[in-house]
């Protein structure tokens, strides 16, 4: 879990990087908050968390979940996968691929007729992943600071 909460930093620092304005900073405390949370969801019968391994490492983690009606959204009952992140050192290896592709079958496995995710605006490395995968874009979230 130490390591996943690591990579959950290091992901909130990437978007906080390409938006500070959109993106939440991380802290001295966000990996222990973070590493927590995640630790509490996986309690939850709904929620996919995978880990991926190398040379007895872990690389990389997704975490994803069913979900019902989100009105706020406009979308019914879906899986949707919240976090992919690959080591950086261990990208374009096909481990995102892996991560991505296990959660979409874990999430339809366990009743996802539809499975959605957002990628910021500037990711344009998870864009090409998740077009690839099949995933077409359905929204577009604008800011006004």
């Amino acid at each position: 879990m130490p390591v996943l909460g690591t990579y959950g930093t290091l992901l909130m620092a990437l978007h906080h990087q390409w938006d500070p304005k959109r993106f939440i900073a991380t802290g001295t405390d966000t990996k222990a908050s973070y590493t927590r949370w995640l630790r509490s969801q996986l309690e939850k019968p709904d929620v996919v968390v995978l880990a991926a391994e190398q040379d007895r490492m872990i690389v990389g983690y997704a975490y994803a979940s069913l979900e019902g009606y989100d009105y706020m959204v406009l979308r019914g009952p879906a899986g949707v996968i919240h976090d992919l992140f690959v080591d950086p050192e261990k990208r374009n290896q096909g481990i995102g691929r892996m991560l991505l592709d296990t959660a979409i079958a874990e999430l339809q496995g366990r009743g996802a007729a539809l499975v959605v995710l957002s990628t910021a605006h500037r990711n344009e490395a998870a864009q090409r992943l998740f077009a690839a995968a099949g995933f077409r874009p359905t929204m577009v979230e604008m800011t006004l600071d």
